[in-house]
């Protein structure tokens, strides 16, 4: 496992990996929530993503999702990310077993501020959320990167190998894709992230339509992550039927914006 993670970011190029907390030990799921704030989302989509995660960390469903585990903890972190992770978003792995440990994290992240960059990596934030799983103190059943985001990659290097890299090291990568606006991937983002994004046992793809559905997608994301529940046939990994995405899509059409 170790010997994959490190080759995932020296391909990637990941941020140095955030350091655990003071503590460590066993929890149900090591959940890494990377979310996107990338310029191709207005400020008004971006503060109401963030609306969503604060809504969803706080809700009686999240909380009695964590309490129900094996162990009835889980370690937890959020980033943002863009064309790269945003260095000053990163908030430390936090220990959630109960209503005020999930109301203080959800807190934090709510007081932190709301900012935008340009470009997508996926990749990066693979690589990023993969770091950060290796490098901590907790020992997780599962481990899990959690991938919002609302096109596909086009920055820094292909998602492809970094997905099968994390993958490879027993992480499972679902997604969240935000389908607010044409994305430009054939088939839509929802069968990009099937097709591109996520990987390992039980991975699965929400899409997002519209704005206003976003905390309650972020919540029963959260849920069946935490859970360990084998999603629904309507959210597990799209079928690839007639032609597979083109998972370099998003280079491409950044290079045909260059060029011309």
């Amino acid at each position: 496992m170790l010997a994959a993670l490190v080759m995932l970011m020296s391909l990637s190029g990941a941020a140095a990996p955030m350091l655990a907390q003071a503590g460590g030990g066993e929890v149900d799921v090591e959940l890494v929530l990377a979310v996107d704030t990338s310029r191709s989302m207005d400020f008004e989509e971006v503060r109401i993503q963030r609306e969503g995660y604060v809504e969803a960390l706080r809700h009686r469903e999240f909380i009695d999702a964590v309490k129900s585990g094996l162990l009835g903890r889980i370690a937890i972190t959020y980033f943002e990310w863009a064309g790269d992770v945003v260095p000053d978003s990163v908030m430390n792995w936090t220990i959630i077993a109960n209503e005020q440990d999930a109301l203080e994290f959800a807190q934090r992240l709510e007081a932190r501020p709301v900012n935008t960059q340009r470009r997508t990596s996926i990749s990066a934030a693979i690589a990023q959320g993969a770091s950060m799983i290796v490098s901590n103190s907790y020992r997780g059943m599962r481990q899990v990167i959690d991938i919002s985001g609302d096109g596909p990659n086009n920055s820094g290097n292909p998602v492809e190998p970094a997905r099968d890299k994390a993958v490879e090291a027993g992480i499972v990568i679902n997604g969240l894709a935000i389908m607010l606006r044409p994305s430009g991937a054939t088939g839509g983002l929802d069968k990009y992230y099937g097709d591109c994004v996520i990987g390992g046992p039980g991975s699965f793809v929400l899409p997002v339509h519209e704005i206003e559905d976003f905390a309650t997608a972020v919540r029963r994301k959260l849920v069946m992550e935490i859970s360990g529940l084998t999603p629904p046939p309507t959210v597990q990994r799209i079928a690839t039927e007639g032609a597979r995405s083109d998972c370099l899509i998003g280079e491409k059409q950044w290079q045909d914006l260059f060029d011309r």
